[in-house]
């Protein structure tokens, strides 16, 4: 049976296999590739002569997460879209009205009201995805009251964080407080977009940077696609009791310092930066200047150049 055609931005069965044969043997053969060749379009493999040799996952996660956002980003817009065209309700004693598919809340207090609403309908599952960032002390106990009777009614929980949950006193001292519940946690190495998915029937994504605006989504294919997408960065973090690999270069420069010297040469401002890998600015600053100092970097504008020249982010 031949590959089947699947979205760019999920990995499938024959693919895993094969990626991890690649990673314990160090190398395939392009052959090999023909049984799943998503693992290329993906860039979890790279072509080096008549081999191919695999990327560590956190490497390819970048691309993969570009693609999924974009995709996420495209059905927000169309989320949004469809809000606005809904026409006014049925009048009464036209018989019952259908929930409605798209609905747009506006402000925090709002959107909070409603997210509890919708989690008392929760039953089976809660996937929720969390970025990272000054978040007040308030959310991780609003948090706690959630989890809770979740819990108690045998909801299965599973939160995926950016790796910077793992060095913060808030989201560890949450974390400490429901770990008896059961919920489950994995991290990964760049931030990704808030969601909550309530048995994979209904979801709350934001409509705006600064969360002010949300929309509850009912409309089962959008529902269905953001549940795929949780799955899929699931699948490729790394769970909370485990250490994360760690790679250093023979300059002294970590994975982190890598993923943020390749979104310095591609143009990204520290804020930027920052915002995606779930830490502070004055952090982000802090781990530019010792790529600096590895590099031999003596100001910001060498700093570019010695990167560009370096092959520290050279795709191999």
């Amino acid at each position: 049976m031949g590959h089947a055609a699947h979205p760019a931005t999920r990995i499938c069965e024959a693919g895993r296999k094969l990626y991890a044969k690649a990673l314990q043997s160090g190398r395939i053969a392009t052959a090999a590739s023909e049984a799943a060749p998503c693992l290329v379009d993906s860039g979890l493999l790279h072509r080096d002569g008549d081999w191919l040799v695999p990327a560590p996952p956190s490497e390819a996660m970048g691309q993969l997460f570009e693609l999924v956002a974009q995709e996420i980003g495209g059905y927000r817009d169309l989320a949004l879209t469809l809000a606005d065209s809904v026409g006014p309700p049925a009048a009464s004693g036209a018989g019952p009205v259908a929930e409605p598919a798209i609905t747009v809340w506006e402000g925090k207090e709002r959107i909070d009201v409603e997210l509890v609403r919708a989690l008392r309908e929760c039953t089976t599952e809660l996937l929720t995805a969390q970025p990272m960032g000054n978040r007040a002390a308030w959310v991780y106990e609003a948090a706690v009251k959630r989890v809770l009777p979740l819990a108690e009614r045998g909801v299965r929980i599973r939160s995926l964080y950016s790796h910077t949950a793992r060095h913060t006193p808030q989201a560890l001292d949450y974390l400490a407080r429901v770990q008896h519940t059961g919920l489950e946690v994995r991290t990964l190495e760049e931030n990704i977009e808030r969601a909550i998915i309530i048995d994979r029937e209904v979801a709350f994504i934001p409509a705006r940077e600064d969360n002010t605006v949300a929309v509850e989504v009912r409309q089962q294919g959008v529902v269905w696609y953001l549940a795929a997408t949780f799955d899929h960065f699931w699948h490729l973090a790394t769970p909370w009791g485990d250490d994360i690999a760690n790679r250093v270069t023979p300059e002294g420069i970590t994975g982190v310092q890598l993923k943020i010297a390749r979104l310095l040469v591609e143009g990204h401002l520290d804020e930027a930066i920052a915002r995606r890998l779930g830490m502070n600015v004055r952090t982000c600053r802090a781990h530019i200047a010792k790529l600096g100092a590895a590099l031999g970097s003596e100001s910001r504008t060498q700093l570019g150049y010695h990167i560009a020249h370096s092959g520290i982010v050279d795709d191999r």
